[in-house]
């Protein structure tokens, strides 16, 4: 049985929880979804979510909990708008002191798509599918290196990126959405426990 943790300091926990267990039922695999507040809680986890919120907020909070460094080695990572932005290598509009993970070669804005009040929702196309796309103070991707894979669009921008990294210990697996999609569809977490 696969465990996955979803980081639950801030943003959309249940959500990710809830649609992590549709996946899992839809791909008939069994998963154990455990809440990340503390390393404790990292044990033994084969993937990790990271919801949205507010990235300079979240990276704070995973510094004071402990588990900032022991998400670095988390061999497969989700993350959803701030989640994102927390993958990415280059953060435009990073406020002083604010750290990322800088796993994805991947260069994303903060808030990109304007404030909360500019918050909308679109229908996107992807490689699983298309489907409605909620977002909310989005991030948007400036540029990604090669063996970063676009996955979803929103018009010509793309707005799921997976990106594939092998070192001595195996593969490494990193995704990382601006939208939400725990609140429209399970396809990006099915794909998730795919990997």
């Amino acid at each position: 049985m696969k465990k996955i943790g979803v980081l639950a300091l801030q943003g959309g926990v249940d959500e990710h929880i809830h649609a992590l267990l549709f996946a899992s039922e839809n791909l008939g695999t069994p998963v154990k979804v455990v809440e990340v507040r503390t390393p404790e809680d990292m044990e033994n986890i084969d993937g990790l979510i990271i919801p949205g919120g507010e990235s300079t907020t979240l990276s704070k909070l995973m510094l004071r909990a402990g588990i900032f460094e022991r998400t670095r080695q988390v061999r497969k990572i989700m993350g959803t708008c701030a989640g994102a932005i927390l993958l990415a290598k280059n953060v435009e509009g990073a406020l002083p002191g604010q750290r990322s993970l800088s796993l994805m070669d991947i260069a994303v804005s903060r808030n990109a798509y304007g404030s909360q009040l500019s918050s909308f929702e679109a229908d996107l196309t992807s490689i699983l599918g298309n489907f409605h796309g909620v977002f909310i103070r989005a991030p948007k991707f400036l540029s990604f290196e090669k063996g970063v894979h676009p996955m979803a669009f929103h018009g010509e921008d793309a707005v799921a990126l997976y990106q594939k990294k092998t070192d001595i210990a195996g593969e490494r697996h990193y995704l990382a959405l601006a939208f939400h999609p725990e609140l429209t569809t399970t396809k990006f977490h099915e794909h998730f426990l795919k990997l």
